[in-house]
């Protein structure tokens, strides 16, 4: 017999129901009360708990906690639906609450309802099937025991990157479980970094969970291995939390990592910290009362909800449909991509293309060395990814074969797409698609990887300008999940639907943006990081330059940054903005001089601390007007506002919440701040620069 305990829920929440079923144990160890979690939809949307579901919870473990009561069960376990345990709280309902006393009920209710799964009369088990993420994974923590899938993917307690806290138990659970040097890392760590998930045999290793099995019979699996426990033949012990100087040690090395990843810009990570730090004496009730408080103040602060909802919302929704995208019926299919260039962004293309797509990729050059080299470099790639296990044989050797070379552009006769990554001069890439558009068919969309040049400028000359898009990847292509769709001014629609259908098939997150001069993000950055470099030529210390933004948690310094993308690439980007707007982006003529001078390395280290390498600093001539490095980060944060108004002003992206997407998946603009213009907004730069906000106050706000 099923039971399903449903109750009203708010309006848009999807309602996680708690279905109990009871079922013989084997080997006669007894019946066992099993709780199925299921919002009724497939796996691209993730159960979660808002309050439908709680109480659809709380409901359920009255049943159980009754036949518990009664003798007529000798345990509960709790799984999930098909590939999902559960992913925690249903984040669309936060921005409904508006008080404090609203907020903390969240907390409590969490704690009231899970917490009686490590307080009943029989033991517990969670039988995490597949993704288990905060509020999910805190579901099993209350569980005695755990078992876990081989397949699961996605588990981790991700609240922090989210400006929240383990709220649910976790906070105090996770240390008590495996201590707190294994909790820093889960807790704060991995959130900090790019919201690391665990892998099943982390979760074993840790000591989250106490065994594993295969996904194919992994329910068969975890209920017999719950027999076993229950009749005595499986003894789980678990190593004694050292709960001296240990403890102490890793909180006072969380703090560290978190002043280095955040500099105090976020409050999340040092709150949960607190937590791990008092779980080493608190009771349970305190713990989860410390919980309570902390997840009430944090929902009701602005930088959560710029970060926990507003980023969120924009990675997980917007990204997934992005605005002023033609039908996506008129795009054509790709059965054949022409890259055009193999050096290494070239054949990074190449390789992103031909395992994604699964169809014929061909790549062109200058001569046979060239494209041998390109070729073989995903050929490379793809046997790196077959000796990680991650590609078998059979598919290895499919992928490999469907990549080939030619040192003419006639390869190309029947290609759908080709896309270009030659160097950036307008009058070389003209060249190139004149070649393209002589050998391709009528209907075969061009596409230029440009950051900065004109797209439109590139087209002009063709008989068919309006199947040119641009197509901007962020480097390394693997990795970046930007991909800047630029409309020229003769694109037709077709040719932009078959873009983005392509970047969707790419698995990238597609950003519509108009053809305007380094798109939006190099256009952002170079006007932020000019007015920084601006500041050390005329005579600011490059210690106190350098580390002038630390405070907002950037990924990197902005010389490290220059470093890393190129002297040479960063002064062709400054060089193409101050032609189209002189008045606003300069160049650095230090900069200039090193770039003529064929210097390529920017930057050397003493120890973690770097400095400009001597033989560049005695090219430069510096200044004698130094700022403080508050002065050049406001200097740097009221360039970018006046910047992102101009942007909107000219129809460069739709909403602000485009430019806030793309720095946050193009730039790694932390996403603690919540995007640039609730950042701007907050600290009041943004009114004060161009006289108004960017968003209407509630957005990425509490009011």
């Amino acid at each position: 017999m099923t039971e399903t305990t449903t109750t009203a829920a708010a309006p848009d929440e999807v309602v996680t129901n708690a279905y109990v079923r009871f079922v013989d144990l084997p080997d006669g160890a007894g019946a066992a009360a099993l709780i199925t979690l299921d919002n009724g939809r497939d796996h691209t949307r993730p159960s979660t708990f808002g309050h439908g579901g709680l109480m659809s919870f709380a409901a359920a473990m009255d049943r159980v906690e009754a036949a518990a009561t009664a003798g007529e069960i000798v345990a509960v376990a709790v799984t999930g639906k098909p590939f999902i345990f559960a992913v925690g709280a249903d984040l669309s309902g936060i921005p409904h609450i508006v008080g404090m006393a609203q907020a903390r009920q969240l907390g409590e209710l969490g704690h009231a309802t899970f917490r009686r799964l490590g307080e009943l009369s029989v033991p517990s088990f969670a039988f995490v099937n597949g993704a288990a993420m905060g509020g999910g994974l805190e579901v099993a923590l209350h569980c005695t025991y755990r078992t876990v899938s081989t397949g699961a993917g996605l588990i981790a307690l991700p609240e922090v990157a989210l400006g929240l806290i383990p709220g649910w138990g976790g906070a105090y659970l996770v240390p008590n479980l495996i201590g707190a040097e294994k909790a820093v890392k889960v807790i704060v760590e991995n959130p900090l970094t790019q919201n690391r998930m665990l892998k099943p045999g982390e979760v074993l290793s840790l000591g989250l969970a106490d065994v594993s099995f295969e996904p194919a019979d992994f329910l068969v699996q975890s209920l017999r291995w719950a027999a076993s426990v229950l009749r005595g033949e499986t003894v789980v012990t678990r190593p004694e939390v050292d709960r001296g100087e240990a403890w102490h040690a890793a909180i006072a090395a969380g703090r560290a990592f978190a002043d280095a990843k955040v500099h105090g810009a976020a409050p999340a990570p040092y709150r949960a910290l607190d937590l791990i730090e008092a779980a080493r004496t608190s009771t349970r009730d305190e713990g989860f009362a410390a919980e309570d408080t902390a997840l009430a103040e944090l929902v009701m602060s602005d930088e959560m909800r710029a970060s926990g909802i507003y980023s969120f919302d924009l990675v997980q929704r917007r990204a997934k449909r992005p605005v002023g995208v033609p039908d996506k019926k008129l795009a054509r299919p790709v059965t054949k991509v022409g890259v055009v260039g193999a050096g290494l962004m070239a054949s990074q293309l190449a390789l992103l293309f031909v395992q994604r797509l699964e169809v014929p990729v061909v790549l062109t050059d200058l001569d046979q060395a060239r494209v041998d080299k390109g070729v073989d470099y995903v050929r490379g790639e793809i046997d790196k990814l077959h000796a990680k296990h991650r590609l078998n044989n059979d598919k290895a050797n499919r992928l490999k074969a469907l990549v080939t070379g030619s040192i003419t552009k006639d390869a190309f006769a029947d290609a759908d797409v080709v896309i270009e990554a030659v160097f950036e001069d307008l009058k070389v890439k003209q060249q190139v698609f004149a070649e393209v558009e002589a050998v391709v068919s009528d209907t075969c969309v061009l596409l230029t990887n440009t950051s900065s040049l004109s797209v439109t400028a590139m087209a002009e000359n063709l008989q068919h300008p309006e199947r040119v898009v641009g197509f901007h990847f962020f480097n390394p292509v693997a990795l970046m999940p930007l991909l800047e769709i630029a409309r020229a001014e003769k694109t037709d629609d077709a040719s932009l639907a078959t873009a983005f259908a392509l970047g969707k098939s790419l698995k990238k997150s597609c950003v519509l943006v108009k053809d305007a001069p380094a798109f939006v993000v190099n256009r952002l950055l170079t006007r932020f990081l000019g007015e920084v470099m601006a500041a050390y030529d005329e005579g600011t210390p490059f210690d106190v330059v350098n580390s002038a933004l630390d405070p907002l948690g950037l990924p990197m310094q902005p010389y490290v940054l220059v470093q890393m993308v190129g002297p040479a690439v960063a002064f062709h980007t400054a060089e193409t903005l101050h032609q189209a707007f002189p008045d606003r982006f300069g160049v650095s003529e230090n900069q200039r001089r090193m770039v003529e001078a064929g210097r390529t390395t920017l930057l050397t280290w003493d120890g973690s601390t770097p400095r400009i390498a001597d033989d560049v600093l005695e090219l430069f001539t510096l200044g004698d007007s130094p700022s403080t490095a508050e002065q050049v980060r406001q200097r740097a944060l009221d360039a970018v506002a006046d910047e992102a108004r101009r942007m909107l002003d000219e129809g460069v992206v739709a909403e602000p919440q485009d430019l806030d997407l793309c720095l946050l998946l193009g730039a790694g603009w932390p996403f603690h701040l919540g995007g640039i213009t609730p950042y701007l907004d907050r600290t009041g730069t943004s009114e004060r620069v161009t006289g108004r906000r960017f968003l209407e106050p509630g957005v990425a706000s509490v009011r």
